[in-house]
């Protein structure tokens, strides 16, 4: 297991650590308490004159990566993988590819959104590398460019393949979910920041065609220019789907994606991952562990919930 211009973190404790040592390619273990506290789902409590309303849930927004399947381990491989194939070293002077443990991946697609972001963050604090693509490190902002859209496109490729494989499933209560809320006459959107062609062989393998044509809207991370936690992806989607954003229900799997939400005005549900089980959802209106025992009445109740608390 569950996206104006870039906003990249500054410098962190994990830059630091990288820079001090360049030859480890990995970050030693987080230190995270082995039974962490994860918040409870917020009680309900209506206000009584609402209680005969109609519900003001008019769209549910699905993330992909974290939310429909659990991915980032999948990504992860891609990526170490392409980093092997182009003979890609960082620092050069190193005798073995890049690689990204389980750990520094973990912490820095909670930081980063997007691939090319990704590899564009972590080149810029740990210096460029040699490849096959380039011999030396590239000096220039086109080579720099190209390089990161050449190892993006094969890993890309790769995760493809991986998806292809049928070794993937959706996480517990999403399909039933669309289900429902289409059932119900409530629009069904899905928003990714990862690169289109493999958010759609994903969904297409996951949700099956007939949910994938389905859906009132679909955005991936090309159709806009600024990736999570920019809200752009969910701004663009409210205008296609023709929906304030008080009528509109994100389910998001990480910090990252709950900016980005709380940043086009929305409410926002968290379905987190072993990933970002620690991280801070002070800002949702309910956390789950995944959706296999969340119904649509729930939903329809905690978007009204907050609506009344907040006006």
């Amino acid at each position: 297991m569950a996206s104006a211009s870039l906003l990249i973190p500054s410098p962190s404790p994990l830059s630091r650590r990288l820079l001090a040592s360049p030859h480890r390619l990995a970050l030693s273990p987080l230190r995270l308490p082995q039974s962490p506290r994860l918040r409870s789902p917020r009680p309900l409590a209506v206000a009584a004159s609402f209680s005969s309303s109609p519900s003001p849930l008019q769209a549910l927004i699905f993330d992909c990566d974290g939310v429909i399947l659990e991915s980032e381990h999948l990504h992860r491989q891609a990526y170490n993988e392409a980093f092997e194939h182009f003979a890609v070293r960082c620092p050069p002077s190193s005798s073995q590819p890049l690689y990204w443990g389980s750990e520094f991946y973990d912490e820095l697609q909670n930081r980063i959104g997007g691939g090319k972001p990704k590899m564009r963050w972590y080149f810029g604090e740990n210096g460029w590398p040699s490849s096959s693509i380039f011999e030396t490190p590239p000096a220039s902002d086109s080579d720099r460019e190209k390089l990161v859209d050449v190892l993006q496109d094969w890993k890309t490729e790769r995760y493809k393949e991986i998806i292809r494989s049928g070794s993937v499933e959706p996480r517990p209560g999403v399909l039933q979910l669309m289900d429902d809320a289409k059932g119900a006459g409530i629009k069904v959107a899905v928003c990714s920041a990862a690169t289109k062609s493999s958010v759609i062989l994903s969904l297409e393998n996951l949700l099956g065609l007939k949910r994938f044509q389905g859906l009132d809207c679909f955005l991936a991370g090309d159709d806009v220019k600024a990736k999570k936690p920019d809200p752009s992806i969910y701004i663009t989607a409210l205008k296609k789907l023709g929906l304030q954003a008080r009528n509109c229900l994100v389910i998001e799997d990480s910090v990252i994606g709950l900016q980005a939400t709380t940043g086009a005005g929305m409410s926002c549900i968290i379905t987190y991952t072993s990933s970002t089980a620690n991280q801070d959802f002070s800002d949702a209106i309910a956390t789950y562990p995944d959706l296999s025992n969340v119904r649509l009445e729930d939903l329809k109740s905690l978007l009204q919930n907050a609506l009344v608390a907040s006006s």
